[in-house]
């Protein structure tokens, strides 16, 4: 039986709808929305001694339920069909008497003004505006236009859709612009018995008087899992926050139905501030065998420790979910805006939220497990956060690490996954005469994270490599006691440059740093200071280079080359870019040949290079290699990072194992007495997989 039209303007027919009805038999037609899910929505809206409209009633069950139950008995029912309204006149006739059915175009309705509280419409809307033609819209501006006219000051009208974006828009513009209150519901839906994939919305538009001049909007969401509405800018931004619930939807129903083939990654966001409170990565891991407990689990990601290797990334978290030995995990990051009570408030907050996106097969019943390390949600303690010009917005933290170390961390917003830089705390050192505090067998002590920076100690990975390729410079013996002038471009946090002035008891540095919001965050977070040996030049490291270079070339022989080393560690603040790390001017051939004029025949520049785009990269190197003759590269394992050593002459070429030789000796060197050294830190292992380019 054909029951569709064979063109969207035949649901303005009502020819079509009479021989709809009249195939259809007397089986009610529901659009969607079944009356359960809309009685919350509707009971807010429509009061019991309300006069209510229903507009394009069809034979839908709708009003008669709502008279049943008590919500409302004076309604009126109006459709185009003529069939439909004789079928119900004879089905509720007799048994609804204050209910009456009436055939009438609502384009053009019999009705006076201000005769209704209450219009009703579930799906007619979404019927006639099925396109975005101008005589469609006209159309749709008449219905609005009727309804407008028959509905008293403080009418609503309460429209079921299921809010195709144009239909929204068209719906909000028209009457927030006549100066009404939009609010949108999302309805909640039996997930159990859901007809549509998509989420069932209910438009409610108050009716006010119209105020001249321009009026403020009131545009308001209503989700599905709260009362208290969100107050939205725009019409745009309400249809986009609507999208987003659609989108939500059909990600749970494919999810629902099959495996993810490639990660899935969502936002749950705040219910006050709309911003993001939990970052979720669905991640199957179809390799793992299937057991009645094996099937989904939750792992909450500590605080702080969301950008490790394992949690961080793609690899990271198929590892993760595998030696978990679920077929499904949803890792659920913490953002540090928010605040936590505790794993057990993280689990009743996402308990509901979290079985939307269970695996197909999921037993009924089943207890899903929340996982984490240790049992606990970490430690994140945010000490300053404040905007840059050149850097954005930017926050210091402290987190606690695995164990019982806590790490202080640099992170910019803008890239809020990446730790800008990174320093492990100690301790405090109780001060002469001063003793350290007992703990109380009987009163457990607070976790108090320690304060003091720890300088002996580099946190980041490629910070320890770029140390290690010190041993490149010239002479027999690479020893911290030979003197030796240092630049380093880019300073963070100031860890590597402090490291070098600390275990290079002969280096003076000369750090350059094109934001002076670094450098307060340096010294007053980090434990960075200046002094004979170390000093910063505010100032772009583009113009610091080209400056000494031309003093260089203007005077060869009265102005020697300055530097042995040169290090930029430096990151680019455009992210449109497939290059992180450095900005694309500082790898072009006239700036290295800059670079390469300014460093001594026998010094070492060395470079950290963060590129995802693979063409890029090749092309980068190839630069190197035309103003560099020898160049070696270091892959940090599970980082994108890759330090590349580089030499001005061919003839200090020394193969892998010697490089290695040469770095236990540097590190035999920088193993002081007074100076403290972390165990973990083997610098002949960072030149360990050092690769000749």
């Amino acid at each position: 039986m054909e029951l569709l039209p064979r063109s969207p303007a035949e649901f303005g027919s009502a020819r079509y709808w009479d021989r709809f009805f009249q195939q259809r038999g007397q089986r009610p037609f529901e659009w969607y929305g079944a009356f359960p899910e809309l009685c919350p929505v509707l009971r807010k809206y429509i009061r019991p001694r309300d006069k209510v409209l229903v507009v394009g009633c069809g034979n839908s069950e709708l009003s008669e339920q709502m008279y049943d139950m008590g919500m409302c008995k004076d309604i009126v029912n109006i459709d185009i069909s003529d069939a439909v309204i004789r079928q119900m006149q004879e089905r509720s006739g007799s048994e609804r008497p204050k209910m009456s059915y009436l055939r009438m175009d609502m384009l053009q309705m019999d009705f006076p003004d201000a005769h209704f509280q209450v219009a009703l419409d579930k799906g007619t809307l979404d019927a006639i505006l099925t396109d975005e033609e101008e005589a469609t819209l006209a159309k749709v501006d008449r219905m609005f236009g009727e309804i407008s006219r028959v509905l008293q000051v403080g009418g609503r009208y309460v429209c079921v859709s299921l809010a195709q974006a144009h239909v929204l828009k068209k719906a909000v513009e028209y009457f927030s612009e006549e100066g009404w209150v939009v609010r949108v519901h999302q309805v909640a839906s039996s997930r159990d018995k859901q007809q549509f994939i998509l989420p069932v919305f209910v438009y409610v538009m108050t009716k006010f008087r119209k105020i001249p001049g321009s009026a403020p909007q009131i545009l308001e969401i209503c989700p599905e899992e709260q009362d208290k509405p969100m107050r939205v800018e725009s019409a745009e931004r309400l249809v986009g926050a609507v999208k987003d619930r659609q989108h939500y939807a059909l990600l749970c129903s494919q999810l629902s139905k099959t495996s993810c083939k490639e990660q899935v990654f969502l936002d749950l966001c705040d219910k006050e501030s709309g911003r993001p409170r939990y970052t979720l990565h669905v991640v199957d891991s179809p390799s793992v065998k299937p057991s009645r407990d094996n099937h989904f689990a939750i792992f909450i990601i500590p605080q702080g420790r969301e950008t490790e290797w394992l949690f961080g990334t793609e690899e990271g978290r198929m590892q993760l979910a595998a030696s978990a030995g679920f077929r499904r995990l949803v890792t659920v990051a913490l953002h540090r805006e928010q605040q936590y009570k505790g794993m057990a408030g993280i689990q009743a907050e996402l308990s509901g939220k979290v079985m939307e996106l269970a695996p197909p097969g999921l037993p009924a019943q089943q207890q899903v497990p929340f996982l984490s390390v240790g049992g606990d949600i970490g430690v994140r303690t945010v000490w300053h956060c404040d905007t840059s010009p050149l850097s954005g917005e930017y926050v210091v933290e402290d987190v606690k690490g695995d164990g019982t170390c806590y790490f202080r961390r640099l992170v910019f917003l803008r890239n809020r996954n990446v730790v800008q830089s990174e320093a492990r705390l100690l301790d405090p050192v109780p001060l002469p005469g001063q003793k350290k505090r007992r703990k109380d067998k009987k009163k457990p002590m607070p976790a108090e994270p320690p304060t003091a920076i720890d300088k002996s100690y580099l946190c980041c990975e490629h910070h320890r490599a770029m140390v290690a390729g010190l041993c490149l410079l010239g002479g027999p013996d690479p020893l911290p006691g030979t003197p030796l002038a240092v630049l380093v471009v880019g300073l963070g946090g100031g860890s590597l440059p402090l490291f070098i002035h600390d275990y290079f008891s002969q280096a003076h540095v000369a750090v350059v740093e094109i934001d002076p919001s670094m450098l307060e965050v340096a010294t007053r977070w980090f434990g960075f200071s200046q002094g004979d040996r170390m000093q910063v030049h505010v100032c772009d490291g583009l113009d610091y280079v080209a400056k000494l270079a031309a003093e260089v070339s203007a005077l060869p022989h009265a102005a020697p080359a300055q530097y042995d080393a040169i290090m930029f560690d430096v990151d680019s603040k455009d992210l449109m870019v497939g290059m992180s790390c450095p900005p694309p001017a500082f790898v072009e051939k006239p700036f290295l040949q800059k670079v390469k004029t300014i460093l001594k025949p026998e010094g070492v520049f060395v470079l950290n290079l963060v590129c995802r785009d693979a063409r890029l990269k090749e092309s980068v190197l190839a630069t190197l290699r035309e103003v560099f003759p020898l160049l070696y590269a270091r892959h940090i394992e599970g980082e994108v990072n890759e330090i590349l050593f580089c030499q001005p002459s061919p003839e200090g070429w020394r193969d892998p194992a010697e490089l290695g030789a040469r770095a236990r000796v540097l590190e035999g060197a920088l193993r002081q007495p007074g100076l403290p050294w972390d165990s973990s830190y083997v610098l002949a292992d960072m030149l360990q997989a050092v690769k000749i380019l």
